[in-house]
């Protein structure tokens, strides 16, 4: 049984609007977070789409702290505190606990390569010790195309096993479905959530025993993929998903960060929403002019964003 039931279905990674001086927007970053909730999609608020690793600690203590005082609810946060810096996680994590989120979303530390699996159980344990609170549920974030460091299955055994209840799950963004099968094959049934890191494998992923998705795209097309995740059973399951990999389709066909930002400049009329902190870069103007066309074309849409 899942060990915290407000975690399941889908999940965004939330993109981050930044202001003309490059900082963290939270007016827009809240905005953007209550029409994700309205929609049915929790808040994995700092993962990759969030462009996280170019942010501080303290930016992000300072938005989980003006996400909390919206009104937001924070059980249906799961943000990312995983860092290469051990005091880094423990103060990101902590400040997660204290507020009520359902979860944290934890990458291993990615800078050395090559580690062994025992650095990273010591890793996880350090942090698990310091925070020292039994409300705790980390997900592991497995994500070898970027951090090139991943989650093997014999360190979630051995995390399973000296935490349980407290290691809750792992988002698998590896792209590879054999994996993300293996891990819910393996410790699904003891309570671990698995999501797969895209939409793309939502129905495979309920239909064999995982919790949901945590995907880009939900920034973008978030009732739709939220809709399968809960009516998978339904005879119109196949052709939902077929849908959303129409979606996600057009999106991969561009830089997948530039890319959300430009729907939503777009679509909510705010093209303040088209900054990035450096070293990424927005699209070109032939690029939004092409892709808004083409989101156009089948017959894409983002209810309720400008309102």
């Amino acid at each position: 049984m899942s060990n915290n039931p407000a975690m399941k279905g889908v999940l965004s990674p939330v993109v981050t609007p930044f202001d003309a001086n490059l900082a963290p927007d939270a007016g827009r970053l809240v905005k953007h977070c209550k029409w994700l909730i309205d929609n049915n999609v929790g808040l994995a608020v700092f993962g990759t789409n969030s462009e996280a690793n170019s942010m501080s600690t303290r930016e992000k203590l300072r938005l989980l702290d003006a996400l909390a005082e919206s009104g937001l609810p924070t059980e249906r946060m799961m943000p990312g505190t995983g860092a290469c810096a051990l005091d880094d996680s423990v103060e990101l994590t902590k400040r997660a606990v204290e507020l009520g989120c359902g979860g944290v979303l934890m990458l291993p530390p990615f800078y050395y390569k090559g580690v062994p699996e025992e650095g990273l159980y010591r890793n996880f344990s350090e942090i698990i010790q310091r925070v020292g609170d039994d409300r705790l549920r980390i997900y592991l974030y497995h994500i070898p195309p970027v951090a090139q460091v991943g989650i093997p299955l014999g360190l979630i055994e051995r995390l399973l096993k000296d935490y349980p209840g407290i290691v809750a799950g792992a988002k698998d963004s590896s792209g590879d479905w054999s994996n993300t099968k293996a891990m819910i094959d393996n410790f699904a049934a003891q309570g671990f959530d698995v999501y797969p890191g895209s939409e793309s494998f939502l129905l495979q992923a309920m239909r064999a025993g995982g919790a949901g998705c945590i995907s880009a795209t939900a920034n973008v097309n978030p009732g739709p993929i939220a809709k399968l995740a809960a009516t998978w059973q339904d005879d119109d399951a196949d052709a939902q998903q077929e849908g959303l990999n129409v979606t996600r389709g057009i999106f991969q066909t561009y830089v997948m960060i530039p890319a959300l930002k430009a729907a939503i400049a777009h679509y909510g009329r705010d093209p303040e929403w088209n900054r990035l902190r450096p070293p990424l870069v927005e699209l070109t103007a032939d690029e939004q002019k092409d892709l808004v066309a083409k989101l156009d074309a089948s017959g894409f849409a983002m209810p309720g964003l400008a309102a």
